[in-house]
Protein backbone atom coordinates (compact mmCIF):
# COMPACT_ATOMS: atom_id res chain seq x y z
CA UNK A 1 0.00 0.00 0.00
CA UNK A 2 1.38 3.35 -0.83
CA UNK A 3 1.27 5.98 2.03
CA UNK A 4 -1.07 9.14 1.60
CA UNK A 5 0.07 12.41 3.54
CA UNK A 6 -2.52 14.89 3.00
CA UNK A 7 -4.08 18.01 4.52
CA UNK A 8 -7.76 19.03 4.10
CA UNK A 9 -9.35 22.59 4.80
CA UNK A 10 -13.04 23.79 4.87
CA UNK A 11 -12.86 26.55 1.54
CA UNK A 12 -13.62 30.42 2.60
CA UNK A 13 -13.97 31.31 -0.90
CA UNK A 14 -14.58 29.82 -4.16
CA UNK A 15 -12.98 32.22 -6.54
CA UNK A 16 -10.01 30.43 -6.45
CA UNK A 17 -11.75 27.59 -8.47
CA UNK A 18 -12.97 30.62 -11.52
CA UNK A 19 -11.78 29.89 -15.19
CA UNK A 20 -11.29 26.32 -14.26
CA UNK A 21 -13.67 23.22 -15.29
CA UNK A 22 -14.78 21.32 -12.37
CA UNK A 23 -14.77 17.08 -12.76
CA UNK A 24 -17.87 15.41 -11.54
CA UNK A 25 -17.05 12.96 -9.16
CA UNK A 26 -19.35 9.98 -7.95
CA UNK A 27 -17.90 8.17 -4.93
CA UNK A 28 -19.23 5.58 -3.16
CA UNK A 29 -18.65 3.49 0.03
CA UNK A 30 -19.03 -0.51 0.06
CA UNK A 31 -17.12 -0.49 3.72
CA UNK A 32 -16.78 2.09 5.99
CA UNK A 33 -15.31 1.19 9.43
CA UNK A 34 -13.45 2.38 12.17
CA UNK A 35 -9.92 3.93 10.60
CA UNK A 36 -10.76 1.97 7.39
CA UNK A 37 -12.86 2.50 4.16
CA UNK A 38 -13.42 0.99 1.04
CA UNK A 39 -14.95 2.92 -1.75
CA UNK A 40 -15.76 2.81 -5.37
CA UNK A 41 -15.40 6.19 -7.37
CA UNK A 42 -16.07 7.70 -10.78
CA UNK A 43 -14.10 10.64 -11.23
CA UNK A 44 -14.77 12.05 -14.97
CA UNK A 45 -14.38 8.74 -16.98
CA UNK A 46 -11.67 7.56 -14.45
CA UNK A 47 -13.06 4.26 -12.50
CA UNK A 48 -11.32 2.91 -8.92
CA UNK A 49 -11.45 1.27 -6.33
CA UNK A 50 -9.55 2.18 -3.19
CA UNK A 51 -9.13 0.76 0.09
CA UNK A 52 -7.55 3.32 3.20
CA UNK A 53 -6.47 2.47 6.19
CA UNK A 54 -5.97 5.49 8.98
CA UNK A 55 -6.97 8.80 9.81
CA UNK A 56 -5.77 12.27 9.91
CA UNK A 57 -2.55 13.19 7.98
CA UNK A 58 -1.45 10.12 7.18
CA UNK A 59 -2.72 6.97 6.07
CA UNK A 60 -2.39 4.14 3.74
CA UNK A 61 -4.00 3.95 0.58
CA UNK A 62 -4.20 1.12 -2.30
CA UNK A 63 -6.21 1.97 -5.89
CA UNK A 64 -6.90 0.13 -8.52
CA UNK A 65 -8.43 1.06 -11.77
CA UNK A 66 -11.52 -0.15 -12.71
CA UNK A 67 -13.60 -0.78 -15.81
CA UNK A 68 -16.93 0.99 -16.54
CA UNK A 69 -18.68 -2.04 -16.54
CA UNK A 70 -16.90 -3.63 -12.95
CA UNK A 71 -18.18 0.06 -11.69
CA UNK A 72 -21.69 -0.23 -12.33
CA UNK A 73 -21.70 -3.54 -10.99
CA UNK A 74 -20.07 -2.63 -7.98
CA UNK A 75 -22.56 0.98 -7.80
CA UNK A 76 -25.64 -0.41 -6.18
CA UNK A 77 -24.17 -2.22 -3.00
CA UNK A 78 -23.11 1.31 -2.21
CA UNK A 79 -26.75 2.39 -1.71
CA UNK A 80 -26.85 4.87 1.26
CA UNK A 81 -23.50 5.85 1.70
CA UNK A 82 -22.46 8.09 -1.59
CA UNK A 83 -21.01 11.53 -1.86
CA UNK A 84 -21.31 13.35 -5.40
CA UNK A 85 -19.40 16.45 -5.76
CA UNK A 86 -17.72 18.72 -8.60
CA UNK A 87 -13.69 18.46 -7.96
CA UNK A 88 -11.39 21.49 -9.09
CA UNK A 89 -7.74 21.48 -9.63
CA UNK A 90 -6.08 24.99 -8.61
CA UNK A 91 -2.05 25.31 -8.97
CA UNK A 92 -0.87 26.89 -5.83
CA UNK A 93 2.22 29.48 -5.58
CA UNK A 94 4.18 26.36 -4.20
CA UNK A 95 3.66 24.62 -7.37
CA UNK A 96 1.69 22.00 -5.25
CA UNK A 97 -2.33 21.16 -6.28
CA UNK A 98 -5.25 22.09 -4.17
CA UNK A 99 -8.26 19.60 -4.99
CA UNK A 100 -11.18 21.67 -4.31
CA UNK A 101 -14.53 19.71 -3.55
CA UNK A 102 -17.45 21.07 -4.00
CA UNK A 103 -19.99 18.86 -3.04
CA UNK A 104 -24.13 17.81 -4.70
CA UNK A 105 -27.33 16.91 -3.04
CA UNK A 106 -27.90 17.18 0.86
CA UNK A 107 -23.93 18.44 1.25
CA UNK A 108 -24.78 21.31 -0.61
CA UNK A 109 -22.88 24.64 0.08
CA UNK A 110 -20.15 22.36 1.77
CA UNK A 111 -16.76 22.92 -0.09
CA UNK A 112 -13.57 21.42 1.17
CA UNK A 113 -9.93 21.55 -0.23
CA UNK A 114 -7.35 18.53 0.28
CA UNK A 115 -3.53 18.99 -0.63
CA UNK A 116 -0.65 15.66 -0.83
CA UNK A 117 2.42 16.31 0.49
CA UNK A 118 5.63 13.80 -0.11
CA UNK A 119 5.98 14.19 3.86
CA UNK A 120 4.86 14.88 7.22
CA UNK A 121 7.21 17.81 8.08
CA UNK A 122 6.39 18.87 4.70
CA UNK A 123 2.57 18.86 5.85
CA UNK A 124 3.17 20.48 8.74
CA UNK A 125 5.28 23.45 7.21
CA UNK A 126 2.46 24.03 4.93
CA UNK A 127 1.30 27.57 4.63
CA UNK A 128 -2.85 27.59 3.50
CA UNK A 129 -3.14 31.00 1.35
CA UNK A 130 -6.05 33.13 2.47
CA UNK A 131 -8.95 31.68 0.87
CA UNK A 132 -8.49 28.41 2.79
CA UNK A 133 -10.57 27.95 5.53
CA UNK A 134 -10.63 26.21 8.65
CA UNK A 135 -8.12 23.18 8.57
CA UNK A 136 -10.13 19.89 9.43
CA UNK A 137 -7.77 17.09 8.38
CA UNK A 138 -8.46 15.66 12.27
CA UNK A 139 -11.97 16.23 12.19
CA UNK A 140 -13.29 13.11 11.65
CA UNK A 141 -16.65 14.67 10.55
CA UNK A 142 -15.18 16.15 7.30
CA UNK A 143 -13.95 12.50 5.89
CA UNK A 144 -15.46 11.38 2.86
CA UNK A 145 -16.84 8.15 4.38
CA UNK A 146 -18.52 10.04 7.44
CA UNK A 147 -20.26 12.60 4.64
CA UNK A 148 -21.38 9.48 2.90
CA UNK A 149 -23.98 8.64 5.55
CA UNK A 150 -27.44 10.18 5.87
CA UNK A 151 -25.91 11.45 8.90
CA UNK A 152 -22.61 12.65 8.22
CA UNK A 153 -23.30 16.34 7.54
CA UNK A 154 -21.17 18.31 9.51
CA UNK A 155 -22.79 21.03 12.23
Amino acid sequence: MHVEIERKFLVDSLDAVNGTDPVPVRQGYLARGEGEEVRVRRQGEEFTLTVKRGSGLTRSECEIPLGAEQFQELWPATEGARVTKSRYAVALPDGRTAHVDVFDGRLLGLATVEVEFPSESEARAFDPPAWFGAEVTEDARYANRALSSADGVPA
